[in-house]
C-alpha cells in the first residue's frame, strides 16, 4: 500500500500524470438545473474575468475557454529562478456544452469570485396547454 501512495505522490502515475498535462481535464465544471435557470459553475484558480471568454457558439453551444499563463517558462527566461516540479496546469483550456432547448441564450448572466465562474442561463417558460370546454349543442 505504501508503494501505491509513493508512486501516487511522485507523480509517475501515467494517468494522474496525463490528467495534470491536460488543462480540459483539469477545469472541473459542474453543470445543475433549477426550476428557473441552468447554472454552470466552473473552477478556475488563479484566473480572472479577463483571462476567461464565455461564449455561445451555433445558437446552443455555451463555450467556457481561457489560458493559464506559464509561470516557468517566463521565470526561465528571466534566469532568475529554478524550478524543481512543476504540476499545476498551463496553456489552453476549452469546455463545450450543448444546450437544451429551453434555454434562453439571449439573457445569459456570467460572475467570477475568488476563482470561481458562475454562468446562469435562465430557462424558457413552458406553455401551459389550453383548455378549452366546447359545448355540445342539442338538435
Amino acid at each position: 500500500m505504501s508503494s501505491m501512495i509513493s508512486t501516487l505522490l511522485s507523480g509517475s502515475d501515467p494517468l494522474i500524470s496525463m490528467a495534470n498535462m491536460c488543462p480540459v481535464l483539469s477545469t472541473p465544471i459542474d453543470w445543475k438545473e433549477t426550476p428557473e435557470s441552468h447554472v454552470f459553475i466552473a473552477d478556475l484558480p488563479g484566473l480572472s474575468k479577463d483571462e476567461v471568454k464565455v461564449e455561445i457558439n451555433d445558437g446552443r453551444i455555451l463555450q467556457i475557454s481561457g489560458e493559464r499563463k506559464a509561470e516557468a517558462a517566463a521565470a526561465a527566461a528571466d534566469g532568475g529562478e529554478k524550478w524543481h516540479r512543476v504540476e499545476r496546469n498551463r496553456g489552453d483550456f476549452c469546455r463545450r456544452f450543448r444546450l437544451p432547448e429551453n434555454a434562453k441564450t439571449d439573457e445569459i448572466k456570467a460572475s467570477m469570485e475568488n476563482g470561481v465562474l458562475t454562468v446562469t442561463i435562465p430557462k424558457l417558460e413552458l406553455k401551459k396547454p389550453m383548455k378549452k370546454v366546447i359545448e355540445i349543442e342539442e338538435k
